[in-house]
């Protein structure tokens, strides 16, 4: 997928005048919402689960290098492969190459945001490789030449009838209006291709170093035939999927449904270690694991490595305002919301994604929805400063003179008169007597302010500051 997160402000615009996207959107991302909250009230311990599994991805991450090690002797021992790829060219030439050697022509692949972020589908076709997405959301995606615009809900843009439209159009299914008629033609169309493909392939929501375990969870059988019938399996994990024990699965999986669709459990949760044993009735000849950093051993090495702690649960997207009103799709990448605010800039430069880390109105709703507590606000407002501070030379001189003015308490009452009496007479000049209630289209500050009159109203600064107040009425009282 084409990198486009500076665009976010262009196609933020587009998406607000797309009437049939944000009932689609707010829909979904409400419904998902309430059934979060409704099954996380369930618990009587919500709060000190949210904490442990904050605990144990932390503590994931404190070892990560060496919990990664163990993950490799163990997968190994059980007769599977491990490839590390720094970047998304050598985890797509990792793949290409076990095509190559095991003569694997066609592909079909269960959910997995990981080889969304390493374009795989483009990378494959370009040498010739068939890859089908087996999972629904993805499908539809595929089959209408678009992209997920959710981490858990791919097709959260799209409503029942754009899903019949397109079933009916590039595939010639007959005319139902019936969401279980639907389903049921995908499956008869899909049944087949498990048995056609030379291999599968799945992402990975944890991966157990305790066993070298890839586990998966999903609401559709299609994880378990996309990795069990076809005689090798490719999993691609990003390494911060890692988790230390089962103890600290059991844990987290408690929490990852319960944020992303509102389950006590998924349908399935599919563990993975190694290829089919002797005797085994089903399961692969050949398991690779291909660990993807692209970017995570940065992110790990420097102030925001909380971010690697996220679970793919999308809740905090399903509450953010912004989301909601703008979709997946203007993000520009393969991830959006809050969370997506902060791992785009973060693995591809902050330069080539400058608009995110200010797409959020910091209403903190995404870090009260977060199962690991992950503290986004924070994060994005660190971003905000790191890239005003590369990018913006003014902004650093007026930081310094504004920190210079306010530890001196002269300059500081004298600036604040300064401003009462500029704004007000810019006030009475554009409006008169009612210049205090100027809206933004009236009063509009000149360059570098006004990109805050743009969209928001500047009434004036105050007649009389509350330190004159003071000294005239508090001043040697009592307090």
């Amino acid at each position: 997928m084409d990198l486009k997160a500076n665009q976010f402000d262009h196609s933020a615009v587009i998406a607000l005048k797309d009437i049939q996207l944000k009932k689609a959107v707010g829909h979904a991302t409400n419904l998902a919402d309430g059934r979060r909250r409704a099954v996380m009230a369930e618990l009587p311990q919500a709060q000190a689960l949210r904490q442990q599994g904050r605990g144990a991805k932390l503590r994931a991450l404190h070892d990560l290098p060496e919990l990664l090690e163990k993950m490799e002797r163990n997968v190994t021992a059980a007769g599977g492969h491990v490839l590390w790829a720094m970047d998304a060219a050598e985890a797509n030439r990792h793949i290409i190459d076990i095509c190559k050697r095991h003569n694997l022509k066609r592909g079909i692949k269960s959910k997995s945001m990981a080889t969304e972020e390493i374009a795989m589908l483009d990378a494959l076709a370009a040498e010739g490789i068939e890859m089908l997405e087996s999972d629904l959301g993805e499908y539809i995606v595929q089959v209408a030449d678009d992209h997920p615009s959710h981490i858990v809900m791919p097709v959260m843009h799209m409503n029942k009838g754009q899903v019949r439209d397109l079933f009916m159009d590039r595939l010639a299914m007959p005319y139902t209006d019936d969401a279980g008629e639907m389903t049921a033609f995908i499956r008869r169309h899909l049944r087949s291709k498990y048995i056609e493909a030379d291999f599968g392939m799945s992402g990975g929501n944890f991966m157990i170093a305790e066993t070298g375990t890839v586990v998966i969870v999903t609401n559709e059988g299609n994880g378990r035939l996309s990795t069990s019938i076809p005689r090798v399996h490719i999993a691609v994990v990003g390494i911060e999927k890692i988790v230390p024990t089962w103890e600290d699965f059991a844990t987290l999986i408690q929490l990852l449904p319960r944020s992303g669709t509102g389950q006590r459990l998924t349908v399935y949760v599919n563990g993975f270690t190694g290829p089919a044993r002797p005797g085994e009735p089903d399961g692969p000849e050949e398991f690779y694991l291909v660990l993807v950093d692209n970017g995570r051993s940065d992110i790990y090495a420097g102030e925001y490595a909380e971010a690697l702690a996220c679970i793919r649960c999308g809740a905090c997207q399903n509450v953010c305002p912004v989301y909601k009103q703008v979709g997946g799709h203007a993000y520009g990448w393969v991830y959006g919301g809050p969370i997506g605010s902060i791992v785009t800039p973060l693995l591809n430069g902050i330069e080539n994604a400058a608009p995110l880390p200010f797409a959020s109105s910091l209403c903190g709703a995404c870090k009260e929805a977060c199962p690991v507590d992950i503290n986004i606000p924070d994060m994005l407002l660190r971003l905000r400063h790191d890239l005003q501070s590369v990018q913006d030379p003014f902004w650093q001189m007026s930081m310094k003179a504004f920190g210079f003015a306010f530890s001196s308490p002269l300059l500081f009452e004298l600036g604040g008169k300064a401003a009462s009496l500029a704004s007000r007479a810019a006030a009475t000049l554009l409006g008169g007597e009612q210049g205090e209630n100027l809206s933004a289209e009236d009063l509009n500050l000149p360059y570098p302010l006004g990109g805050w009159t743009q969209n928001r109203d500047f009434p004036p600064f105050a007649e009389r500051s509350f330190h004159d107040w003071w000294r005239d009425n508090r001043d040697g009282r009592p307090s």
